[in-house]
């Protein structure tokens, strides 16, 4: 049996076209296709029934997102890969994809040979990330972007680094919950970083010796 044969995958993805397609290139080079959805309960629900050895999920789909599901089976130790297909090439995704110990992560742009690339490289115990994803910024902009805050943000931006929550850094501070939600959504904005759950305090945490030194 070759390689390709032993490989059992879950896909899913809410863009039905896109899915068959996937199913249909995978399956005409040998892969074993075990499962299918276009919702992310329903993909979650088949991983925990039929186990695959590898789950490829796009990042946005009804009921559970493909992070949501990737959190979940870190949580749970569940042995199925996580690789993410998706359009979404912004440090902010990629950093959450690595915290959240996904194997894998994909653009759709990228070449339709490359998946095979990565599902070899998950499947022998390593990770393979797109190589056309963009850069994580270097020391000098990430400290360049932190002086556009205020005071209050960058205070606010500290505790986070913490993993503070809203409700915690309120109580600090002696503020509103929805004054420190104004200053994140601030802050968010000023780091360029995407309005997606978590996104400012996945960041905050991967960068806090760097904010705690300003």
């Amino acid at each position: 049996m070759s390689t390709c044969q032993k490989i059992r995958l879950l896909i899913a993805d809410d863009h039905a076209f896109l899915l068959k397609g996937l199913k249909e290139h995978l399956a005409s080079n040998g892969y074993q296709v075990v499962g299918e959805a276009t919702d992310g309960q329903v993909a979650l629900d088949l991983i925990l029934q039929l186990n695959p050895n590898m789950a490829i999920l796009d990042i946005e789909m009804p009921s559970l997102s493909g992070f949501s599901i990737a959190d979940y089976c870190k949580k749970h130790n569940l042995l199925t890969k996580i690789i993410i297909l998706s359009f979404h090439k912004e440090p902010e995704f990629v950093n959450q994809a690595k915290h959240l110990g996904i194997s894998g992560y994909l653009l759709k742009e990228d070449t339709s040979d490359e998946i095979f690339e990565c599902i070899d490289a998950v499947f022998n115990g390593q990770s393979y990330f797109s190589k056309n994803l963009e850069m994580k910024p270097d020391g000098a902009n990430m400290t360049g972007q932190l002086t556009l805050l205020t005071p209050s943000e960058l205070k606010i931006l500290r505790l986070i680094a913490q993993a503070k929550s809203t409700t915690e850094i309120a109580e600090m501070l002696f503020i509103s919950e929805r004054t420190v939600e104004k200053h994140r959504s601030n802050t968010l904005s000023k780091l360029c970083l995407s309005g997606q759950p978590n996104s400012l305090a996945i960041w905050a945490i991967e960068h806090k010796s760097l904010i705690i030194s300003l």
